[in-house]
């Protein structure tokens, strides 16, 4: 009984730790991620929206690599913003 109330209390802890020296990193290492594979995926097919960048031999060489991610990729460039997704 007492080792688990411990172990709560260190996970807690670790958690609590973790909130104030890591998360703000981490968040901000995922959203710069996000950008960087926003505009690769930008550069190699943006031609499905009109902005032409690469040469369309080497967008079909990439073209397995990024086919995962056309979906997701025209849902967020094509997703209406506001001021508060430029804050936040």
């Amino acid at each position: 009984m007492l080792r688990k109330r411990l172990l709560a209390i260190r996970r807690t802890l670790g958690e609590v730790f973790y909130g104030m020296a890591v998360h703000d990193m981490v968040r901000h290492v995922q959203r710069t991620r996000g950008s960087m594979e926003h505009l690769f995926i930008l550069i190699t097919l943006g031609d499905l929206v009109g902005v032409p960048i690469l040469p369309p031999y080497y967008s079909l060489r990439l073209l397995p690599y990024v086919v995962p991610e056309i979906n997701s990729w025209k849902r967020r460039l094509l997703r209406e913003r506001d001021i508060t997704d430029l804050l936040g």
